[in-house]
């Protein structure tokens, strides 16, 4: 009788890993997983080594944003798991699929609050899909392939498996798994006709695209709104799922969106949402479509049942990936000759080319400048990350998206995104160019991972905003509090000389035509960049300054 393979607990997980095509992972060490950092010398899995968990997760959700694949996270128990909750909250909020490993404690210690222990179910399972510890070494097998399944299919979000340090250092038989499949609901035939007919009924139609999941899917849905003359606008920071430079795209519906094209949502007589939840930030705080009947008639396309009619009542759900929904548009017949909408298109893309041509600001730096100069430099396949603050709008308004997963941006506003994300985007495609964009409060949440970036030799530019202060903080006081200036100010550190310690190419501008000739400098380098770009602090928002904030709230 042929003995049982038996491997290490470890080893069953790496070898589980590489079987559902994990290629690579990102962690911080920690001797509750020793096994299984031992288990990874010997595999094919590029591991990359960040500087503090939050960095890790985020490069991890950023690694699941840019492949639909699940990005795979370990870190340590106790501190090293709280420190990677905020990029848990980013995949969650965000659809990424993500799995975040975490060394526990050894299974004879339980329920004693033995150091670092904390329950992982009942800390992560309600911001999670799927919360579950491992405590028999055979059956890793089973809860891994089920995290892969539970990560990707349906709405996709992350997963979190607690793996007990004794239970990875147990032998068990190694059985045969097979690599997962992403399972997606499909449209039927009679949710297309309806579709068409109300296509067929409307005067004022207006597409908002979220997530298109695949460049495939963004081709798709680029020839449906071709044939049937469709404006098309993306949500909050998914401005990738459809190109920017293309005649029907009409700009996006977030933060500091056009007021034309506000307008235009609240006119619109059909809004086809596609794989987009319609939160807060594309609402404009829930103002643009009445609760919980919209004026408009609604049709929401989404890949998770649970969020169709979760706020707004649609006319028409439809439970599919917008993959395979795009597909099935494209089978309906467009009349041959241009619906009476076309001119409302052709107007409505005048309307954003006129709102993407920057204004001045105060001070000797325009950042209005900077992002058109970089949006005629960088070629259509370029990476670009950021976190969270008013730095945020420059990037947003002003950049044009010209290719599907070129925009690396938290939809749920978490500071210190930037830098990771573009750690991972460059570890994964050293071929692109990858751009970080973050201001000086956000930068230094999670710029260690600078340090990351130089030990894997990669070669991004981090593009620092600083102010001196948390800007969108000040924003909001300003406006709530004129005049009383309370715990936004920032003393920071000098930047370029920062990046230098670091071992990256360092450099300061502050004036607009400085710039270009040290981008080109630190293009030219060969390593790790950062350029900080000192704003005047009065230059808040593209179209406010600071000051007018406080005149028009002490008006009031």
């Amino acid at each position: 009788m042929q003995k049982p393979d038996l491997k290490t607990g470890g080893q069953l997980l790496v070898d589980c890993l590489e079987t559902h095509g994990v290629d690579q992972l990102y962690c911080v060490p920690g001797e509750s997983y020793l096994a299984v950092l031992d288990a990874l010398h010997d595999s094919g899995i590029a591991v990359t080594v960040c500087r503090q968990e939050g960095g890790a997760a985020m490069m991890a959700d950023a690694y699941g944003k840019l492949t639909g694949r699940p990005g795979i996270c370990f870190v340590t128990r106790g501190p090293g798991a709280t420190n990677a909750s905020p990029g848990l909250h980013i995949a969650a909020q965000d659809s990424t699929p993500m799995i975040l490993f975490i060394g526990q404690v050894a299974r004879g210690d339980f329920e004693r609050e033995a150091f670092q222990e904390i329950d992982y179910r009942k800390v992560f399972g309600p911001m999670v899909k799927w919360a579950a510890q491992i405590d028999e070494a055979a059956r890793i097998p089973e809860f891994v392939t089920r995290a892969f399944y539970t990560a990707t299919s349906g709405r996709p979000g992350p997963v979190v498996l607690a793996l007990p340090e004794d239970m990875l250092r147990d032998m068990a038989e190694a059985k045969p798994v097979e690599r997962y499949s992403r399972v997606q609901p499909h449209p039927g035939p009679e949710d297309m006709a309806r579709l068409e007919t109300l296509l067929r009924e409307a005067e004022r139609p207006l597409v908002l695209v979220g997530d298109g999941k695949s460049a495939g899917a963004c081709d798709d849905l680029q020839r449906f709104a071709e044939a049937w003359s469709l404006p098309v606008a993306a949500v909050f920071r998914c401005q990738d799922c459809f190109d920017n430079t293309h005649p029907n795209y009409v700009g996006d519906v977030g933060i500091g969106i056009n007021p034309k094209l506000a307008q235009r949502v609240k006119e619109a007589d059909l809004l086809l949402v596609l794989g987009a939840r319609l939160g807060e930030m594309t609402t404009s705080g829930y103002s643009l479509l009445d609760i919980p009947r919209p004026k408009q008639k609604l049709v929401h396309v989404y890949p998770g049942a649970e969020e169709l009619g979760r706020v707004y009542q649609p006319v028409l759900a439809i439970n599919a990936g917008v993959g395979p929904a795009v597909q099935a548009m494209g089978t309906l017949q467009a009349a041959a000759t241009p619906p009476a909408w076309a001119e409302r298109t052709r107007q409505a893309r005048e309307d954003y080319l006129a709102w993407t041509t920057p204004p001045a600001i105060p001070g000797d730096l325009q950042m209005g400048e900077i992002m058109g100069w970089l949006r005629e430099r960088l070629p259509p396949e370029s990476i670009l990350c950021n976190g969270a603050g008013n730095y945020t709008a420059w990037v947003h308004r002003f950049y044009r998206y010209r290719g599907y997963r070129t925009q690396l941006a938290p939809t749920s506003g978490s500071m210190g995104y930037g830098t990771p994300a573009a750690v991972a985007a460059k570890r994964l495609h050293p071929e692109r160019p990858v751009i970080a964009f973050a201001g000086d409060g956000c930068f230094m949440m999670n710029g260690q991972e600078l340090a990351t970036a130089v030990q894997y030799d990669l070669p991004i530019i981090v593009l620092l905003v600083n102010n001196g202060m948390y800007g969108t903080i000040r924003m909001h006081q300003e406006r709530d509090y004129p005049g009383r200036v309370s715990a936004t100010d920032l003393k920071n550190p000098d930047f370029a000389a920062l990046a230098r310690a670091y071992g990256a190419h360092g450099e300061t501008v502050s004036r607009t035509e400085e710039f270009e000739v040290a981008f080109e400098r630190a293009w030219a380098s060969g390593k790790p960049a950062l350029i900080e770009l000192r704003i005047d602090p009065e230059a808040i928002t593209p179209a406010k300054t600071l000051s007018g904030i406080r005149a028009e709230a002490e008006g009031r």
